[in-house]
């Protein structure tokens, strides 16, 4: 995906999880954050922070901020952008021959319910299904954007999600129906090949995410090109019971 109308700024402060204040050309400036996470670790005061120009001229905010400089690197913080570059990255595949976002199941949304009309399914779909020809193997994947990395690692969440961990138990039952269930990771940072559950901030999250491993529920990290102005994913790895294959 690519942004329009990117410029550079200097981070101020944060008022509140839906604000910053920015010094943008010389002048102080408020602005809204495309991400209610935490960020702490990454808007700090004085850092670069990047832009987009609002496409609605009338609107308070005239900026989002959608992306931040640490470490020399470039950090997308858009909490928006993981499911457009995954949508991007099933249609780009031509693995799937039926692709719906914002797919119920159960008590939730899962961000996207798939087909696919071959054999390559993965390894949590039963024998019973994949000899079925005429049957198409249902796939249901969440997506979670990590921005929080320690260490060379990706931590999930920065923050407690209650509909976190929802959406894995939702996902370990769903295993049981015989779909092929994901948890994907957009890592919006590069050099970060791997993203672990954040025990010490949500304990009940890292808890559910082990349950969905032992239930057979893969777990995609989705790596990617960051750029000011750009996302996109570049390769996925994925771990099923520990084991990372990458593709």
């Amino acid at each position: 995906m690519r942004y329009n109308n990117i410029s550079s700024a200097k981070f101020i402060s944060r008022p509140n999880r839906f604000i910053a204040q920015v010094l943008l050309d010389g002048k102080e400036i408020t602005v809204h954050v495309k991400n209610t996470g935490r960020c702490r670790e990454l808007l700090l005061p004085g850092c670069t922070v990047y832009l987009e120009k609002a496409a609605n001229p009338e609107r308070k905010t005239p900026y989002d901020l959608i992306a931040v400089e640490k470490d020399g690197r470039i950090i997308n913080i858009d909490s928006q952008a993981p499911n457009i570059v995954v949508k991007e990255w099933l249609e780009k595949s031509g693995k799937y021959s039926y692709i719906k976002p914002e797919y119920k199941y159960g008590n939730s949304r899962i961000d996207f319910y798939m087909e696919i009309s071959t054999d390559d399914t993965g390894s949590n779909v039963s024998d019973e299904t994949a000899s079925s020809a005429n049957e198409p193997h249902r796939c249901l994947m969440e997506v979670k954007g990590c921005t929080l990395f320690i260490d060379g690692i990706g931590y999930f969440p920065d923050a407690p999600t209650q509909r976190g961990a929802k959406h894995l138990r939702e996902l370990a039952g769903a295993v049981k129906e015989d779909y092929h269930t994901s948890v994907a990771f957009v890592i919006q940072g590069e050099g970060i090949n791997e993203v672990r559950p954040n025990t010490a901030t949500d304990p009940e999250f890292a808890k559910a995410f082990q349950e969905a491993v032992d239930a057979g529920v893969e777990i995609v990290f989705f790596l990617c090109k960051v750029t000011d102005d750009t996302l996109e994913i570049t390769s996925e790895r994925r771990m099923t019971n520990a084991t990372i294959t990458k593709s």
